[in-house]
């Protein structure tokens, strides 16, 4: 296999910031079981919810191919992730984890972090030399690339910061 098709991502599944997630989402879930009964429908029901949305928003953003839109996407997942931390903050203060298993969860949560700040900084440079639209691998279907032209034409009308149309009147 040549070098360059090694690092080709096909699916969201080959993101390295999608599997070390997954893997942290495994650790959280572990957590919610552990859990007392009666947090078993609060905390440990926040926890499930939070670690499958920072694997779903991976997989989500990867699927759509307006950079903008994998942008939001990766962002949405780190929100979930830092919601994350901060239940193993409150599995710290009610003292449900031992603190050394806290400690590692988190060092394990903030490398995940650091994987998708680096992959929206790819993105971003992505945007910045192909605007109409970001993708690991070219698309030879002419009517997605049709389409994200007309997504990108749109949204170029647009204040990039907010989404927003711009005003054109003087």
């Amino acid at each position: 296999m040549k070098r360059e098709e090694e690092k080709r991502y096909r699916t969201f599944e080959d993101l390295e910031a999608y599997q070390i997630a997954r893997a942290f989402r495994k650790s959280m879930y572990g957590i919610g079981r552990r859990l007392p009964d009666f947090e078993k429908f609060s905390l440990a029901g926040q926890i499930r919810r939070a670690a499958v949305s920072l694997t779903n928003n991976i997989a989500e953003g990867h699927g759509r191919f307006h950079f903008l839109d994998q942008i939001k996407f990766m962002l949405q997942a780190r929100g979930s992730l830092e919601e994350l931390l901060d239940d193993l903050n409150v599995c710290e203060d009610e003292k449900y984890v031992a603190l050394a298993e806290i400690e590692s969860l988190k060092a394990a949560g903030w490398r995940v972090h650091k994987l998708i700040n680096g992959y929206i900084r790819f993105l971003r440079t992505r945007k910045a030399a192909d605007p109409s639209r970001i993708q690991e691998q070219p698309q030879a279907d002419e009517e997605l690339d049709d389409l994200a032209l007309l997504e990108y034409e749109a949204i170029s009308r647009c204040n990039p910061s907010t989404l927003q149309p711009f005003n054109d009147s003087p």
